[in-house]
């Protein structure tokens, strides 16, 4: 069975770890919660492809049929001041293959937190500029196995992130850009050798660093948000999967999506928004041709109790 087809599995499970790819006022946005304002609730996703790319060479794999991760994560965003808010998240994930032998594994991933801050704001004619940075990890929570794809539910890393991001708005269209560097700490494996490479006389793992960038264009009017998304990731290292081989985690990734996100408010409910989310991996390297989509609905209160909630 050639495992390559885990690598979407892996992106989509390192996006899980990171950020949600649905809009919900995440750490890849331009979007500031107000003072003691929370933004809380939960995404549910599926991510399934049959077609990966081996190295750079596209192919399927009849022994796994189609690998689909299905998620749900709790998120929560406040606001500590107009300018400073934490993000924390939580994913549980299930893993399954419809063809082979090979059995789906599922639990609670990674605990991610961020903190986002606005450094610097500017109307330049008509348009409002925003710089926002970002620095952030994750952590396992659970001792999953992560030298198990593509059926493992996560890699198993510890992350260390920093991001710097740039919003412009012009009446209520917008544009956003962002370009992100994470460190992996090793990862520990159930063996004592494996081979790259060359011949690796240990059960640590060293993980390339990754680097992501984000653009985002769209419409924005209160808690009406509706966008298109360009996302790109590649790690920096690694070595690409061999001919009819299994995956590591440590192999060479690339990738790149597009996608469409949505935020809609309810009707009278007074800060409860739907999430809406596709995204289609358009290109990659040693990596699954997955599509995706989230939905889910967050809800915005105002802790203070003192005013209505809102975004900034």
């Amino acid at each position: 069975m050639n495992l390559p087809l885990t690598k979407r599995l892996k992106v989509s499970l390192f996006s899980l770890c990171v950020t949600a790819s649905a809009l919900a006022q995440t750490d890849v946005d331009g979007i500031m919660m107000g003072r003691k304002n929370l933004c809380s609730g939960v995404l549910f996703g599926r991510s399934a492809w049959t077609h990966y790319w081996e190295g750079t060479f596209y192919r399927d794999n009849k022994n796994l049929g189609t690998v689909s991760a299905t998620s749900a994560m709790a998120m929560a965003n406040y606001g500590i001041t107009d300018k400073l808010n934490i993000i924390a998240g939580l994913p549980w994930i299930r893993t399954k293959a419809s063809a082979g032998t090979m059995i789906g594994r599922e639990g609670f991933q990674d605990l991610s937190v961020a903190a986002k801050y606005k450094f610097y704001t500017r109307t330049i004619g008509a348009v409002d500029v925003s710089g926002i940075g970002i620095i952030g990890g994750s952590v396992p929570v659970t001792n999953y196995v992560a030298d198990y794809l593509p059926l493992a539910i996560g890699m198993h890393s510890k992350n260390a992130m920093a991001r710097l991001m740039a919003d412009a708005e012009w009446k209520h269209f917008f544009g956003t850009i962002s370009g992100t560097y994470m460190v992996r700490s090793n990862v520990k494996i159930d063996r004592n050798s494996y081979y790259t490479n060359e011949m690796h006389y240990t059960n640590l793992v060293a993980m390339p660093d990754v680097w992501m960038w984000n653009a985002r264009l769209g419409y924005r009017k209160g808690d009406l948000i509706l966008e298109a998304v360009f996302d790109r990731m590649n790690t920096q290292g690694g070595f690409d999967i061999r001919k009819n081989d299994m995956p590591f985690p440590s192999n060479n990734m690339e990738a790149t999506r597009l996608g469409l996100n949505a935020k809609i408010p309810v009707p009278k409910t007074n800060g409860l928004s739907l999430i809406l989310n596709g995204m289609q991996t358009v290109a990659g390297r040693n990596m699954g041709k997955s599509s995706s989509w989230m939905f889910g609905f967050f809800y915005l209160a105002d802790v203070s109790k003192k005013t209505k909630g809102g975004i900034k």
